[in-house]
């Protein structure tokens, strides 16, 4: 095997002194494309809380829409009450700490300064296993399934099922670096991230994610077959062929999937404008915490499984744990860029090394939560994934930001798909 870059690092390596960073926790802007690995911690400074209880406290509200309270977007009434929650009873430093309880890292690959958890299974024969977030979520959406993943003897699994777990944080999001150039697609993320597995020593690991971070490990498990001995995707995808669609289709996955599109009817604008007009979005979502509260809970509310009650899926933490990741970064402009990015096929930005497949594409597995933004019909998916689907669950719950709402059963079906994998015939 040669990997695309040198595998230099022992995991001693880890913890090479280094100068932690410090502002915003942001990783300095370094443009070598050395291998070394760096410790990072979160470290906000207390100016940036100050500022942020100072513009909360400023908001200048619109009045009311009438109505459905939430037919016409989040309601100023549940945008107030978390606000002021926000400002009030809210506690970043607690939740800081309990993030750099865990371990970070910042490396650079392809020019691009790329932060990620890095938690390893006290099990030397754990599988190491790629976790990745999408919009508007963030590797803080991965926090409940670090124990169960790590350790599952104590979180109703057993020894086999443990899994090294490595959290990034795609390209333009969260503590890694922002984009200077063109061309960062969520592909082009999908090798860097591939590019990281190698990095860290894994020779076979596994995948698992959910909106963009579904398309990445599709495509790790078809473009890094040679290391990627599975992905799991929590997010189907399948569009009605166009030969006999209807092959292999009952009437309740089509009843299901017109349903479930009729409930999002009006709830795709956010999409057209991302991946169109994403800079001139970001003026306002950059400067206004409440506005970027209200955007991203927006999104929660539409694709959980909640019942009526946001709070039946996420606490008022949840939602403001992932919020803040976007507003102490300044990330939701770059973050939106993805968008535009993956659907415009700019050049590969000049900093990339070049990517060859590794071997034969990975067996890909899906969970189907009903509250998913996508629920096709099986047959499409598996006529999208060119072959047979190696593993299909259908859960009667939960929704889009499965390892955040649904945490147990995410953990399940994951350990299940693995079993599945590890039993499977050598490709």
């Amino acid at each position: 095997m040669k990997p695309l870059l040198p595998i230099l690092l022992r995991r001693s390596l880890f913890f090479i002194a280094a100068s932690l960073l410090i502002g915003t926790g942001l990783p300095s802007v370094a443009a070598d494309n050395s291998t070394r690995i760096r410790p990072f911690k979160i470290q906000v400074e207390e100016s940036v809380l100050r500022d942020l209880k100072e513009r909360l406290a400023k908001t200048r509200w619109p009045d009311a829409a009438p109505g459905d309270p939430w037919e016409l977007g989040v309601p100023l009434g549940y945008v107030k009450e978390l606000t002021e929650y926000w400002q009030t009873k809210y506690d970043w430093r607690k939740q800081e700490q309990a993030l750099n309880q865990l371990g970070q890292f910042i490396t650079t690959i392809d020019g691009m300064e790329i932060h990620f958890m890095h938690v390893r299974s006290k099990h030397t024969n754990a599988l190491p296993l790629l976790l990745v977030h999408g919009w508007p979520g963030s590797f803080v959406e991965f926090s409940k399934v670090i124990g169960p993943f790590t350790e599952p003897e104590k979180h109703g699994g057993k020894a086999a099922d443990a899994f090294h777990v490595v959290i990034p944080s795609l390209v333009g999001f969260g503590f890694s670096g922002k984009q200077t150039e063109r061309g960062w697609s969520s592909q082009r993320m999908a090798e860097v991230f591939a590019k990281l597995m190698a990095r860290l020593g894994y020779e076979r690991y596994g995948a698992q994610g959910g909106d963009w971070g579904g398309g990445i490990v599709r495509w790790i498990a078809g473009g890094d077959g040679g290391h990627c001995v599975g992905a799991h995707n929590n997010f189907p995808s399948g569009s009605m062929p166009t030969n006999e669609p209807m092959k292999g289709v009952t009437q309740l996955e089509m009843d299901r999937m017109t349903n479930r599109r009729r409930e999002l009817n009006d709830h795709y604008g956010y999409a057209s404008i991302q991946s169109t007009r994403p800079q001139t979005l970001g003026y306002g979502l950059n400067d206004s915490p409440a506005g970027l509260a209200a955007w991203i809970t927006d999104k929660f509310w539409a694709w959980s499984d909640h019942g009526g009650k946001l709070e039946n899926s996420f606490s008022k933490d949840d939602l403001l744990n992932n919020i803040m990741i976007y507003w102490v970064t300044q990330s939701m402009p770059s973050s939106a860029r993805i968008y535009f990015e993956s659907s415009h096929n700019a050049p590969r930005p000049s900093t990339m090394t070049p990517w060859a497949n590794t071997g034969r594409g990975a067996p890909m597995g899906y969970a189907l939560f009903p509250k998913e933004i996508n629920v096709p019909p099986r047959a499409w998916v598996e006529r999208a994934n060119g072959q047979p689907l190696f593993h299909w669950t259908e859960f009667p719950k939960g929704g889009h930001f499965a390892a955040l709402e649904t945490p147990d059963l995410l953990v399940q079906d994951v350990r299940e798909f693995f079993r599945k994998v590890k039993a499977a015939p050598p490709k």
